[in-house]
């Protein structure tokens, strides 16, 4: 069975929020062949901009292209297998992701080629990689921190047959940044240890340079380009104990894309046996938030660069207006990003996809779990029963609230497209 037959055999019932009651009982494909509204649906619900979509996918893809870098995208932003598929079409190299459960999970979608973003210590799902590693079209990398991080995987490998070792990069992290080696001669120490092991390969250099900063202040740009400088000549220095086998410079890129082509792009043109790989999850749905604001690909990016838009959007309606300056919505933080900015009021609608007005002078200035207080002078124009289109900020806190979330043709269509399940 395709990606597309599974997505399109699910079942829909009252579990997925938002979806029409005539929907429940009839298969994806069942209910997409009746040709859905969006106006059928209920509030609150996220929506997901279908022109956007595919214009991010193929935009980073292209850019990917132009810099000489490999795209394998963060998956765990999503969670979505037909997104991860869409952008595989689109010319990525592979999906990375973050737990060995969601590697699990895409074995399950058929993904051939998986980055972990991470350590894999845990005997179990150890013991289930290596059953997998018998497929000799599987690629799977992970990647070592310390020293007891590489003990730690040869202990609960103990007693288990690998068909073949595994590949482990070595992480760079930084001061005050997340996981990572803090030095470079910490990460030497790993890489000969990878290199002595028996069941390990030492497969490259990586690590997340978005640990080390939420903006783009002239000093944490200086942070950001040091550390890939710092990768690089990790890479550089370890380089005799490689053995042969797939390579692989891995940074993040959501944030700090074209950082991380300004220090990988002069490599990756004369080093062509390694994958430079940039694993930006956002870029494929961007923002209206986070990202937008600090993204050098939002709309107010420099000329010649490319533009991401932002393909997520919120509907919430308007169900109490207690005060003259204050309406409240029926989504809340069950239902919308707010880690990285609360949602930002975009329109307003009499109904889903009624003709929209501008909202003027509206923020929402709190979320509780399932209200959004809108305040400002544009509240006053508020209607109970109205419908607010809400901006998000950082996808990968919006997906993980919905199981199911409906595709329409663009940001003002009414005809919805397809269903985009989430497996979290």
């Amino acid at each position: 069975m395709t990606v597309a037959e599974r997505s399109a055999a699910l079942v829909l019932t009252a579990d997925h929020k938002g979806l029409p009651a005539r929907a429940h009982g009839l298969t994806v494909g069942e209910f997409l062949a009746t040709r859905p509204r969006l106006s059928e649906f209920w509030t609150p619900l996220v929506v997901i901009d279908g022109e956007a979509l595919d214009h991010n996918a193929r935009t980073i893809s292209a850019w990917c292209t132009q810099q000489g870098l490999a795209l394998l995208p963060h998956g765990k932003t999503t969670m979505a297998p037909t997104l991860w598929h869409r952008q595989l079409d689109e010319g990525a190299l592979g999906i990375t992701l973050a737990t060995m459960a969601q590697v699990r999970t895409g074995r399950s979608w058929g993904l051939n080629h998986i980055l972990l973003a991470n350590a894999a210590i845990d005997r179990r799902s150890l013991a289930w990689l290596a059953d997998e590693l018998a497929d000799p079209n599987f690629r799977f990398t992970c990647w070592a921190d310390s020293l007891a991080t590489i003990a730690a995987m040869e202990n609960a490998l103990e007693g288990i047959a690998l068909p073949r070792p595994i590949d482990v990069c070595v992480e760079l992290g930084g001061a005050n940044g997340r996981t990572g080696a803090r030095t470079i001669e910490d990460g030497i120490a790993i890489a000969r240890r990878l290199h002595a092991s028996p069941m390990l390969r030492l497969a490259g250099v990586a690590g997340y340079e978005g640990a080390l900063g939420h903006d783009r202040a002239a000093e944490t740009v200086t942070v950001i380009t040091a550390w890939l400088e710092r990768l690089l000549a990790l890479h550089d220095v370890i380089g005799e104990l490689y053995s042969p086998g797939p390579l692989m410079v891995s940074a993040g890129g959501s944030a700090y894309p074209e950082l991380v082509a300004e220090v990988f792009a002069p490599r990756a043109a004369v080093e062509t046996e390694v994958d430079w790989v940039i694993r930006s999850g956002a870029s494929l749905t961007h923002d209206d938030g986070f990202y937008r604001e600090i993204s050098p690909f939002d709309e107010s990016a420099r000329a010649g660069a490319p533009r991401l838009r932002s393909a997520l959007m919120g509907l919430a309606r308007v169900v109490s207006h207690p005060e003259p300056e204050l309406a409240l919505l029926d989504g809340g933080k069950r239902d919308f990003p707010f880690d990285e900015g609360l949602p930002i009021p975009r329109a307003v609608l009499t109904d889903i996809a009624a003709v929209e007005r501008a909202p003027g002078e509206l923020a929402i200035t709190a979320l509780n779990d399932q209200h959004a207080f809108a305040r400002g002078t544009g509240a006053a124009a508020l209607a109970i029963g109205d419908v607010v289109r809400l901006g998000l900020s950082h996808p990968c806190t919006a997906f993980d609230k919905w199981r199911l979330i409906p595709v329409v043709e663009s940001a003002t269509s009414d005809e919805v497209i397809d269903l985009i399940a989430t497996y979290f």
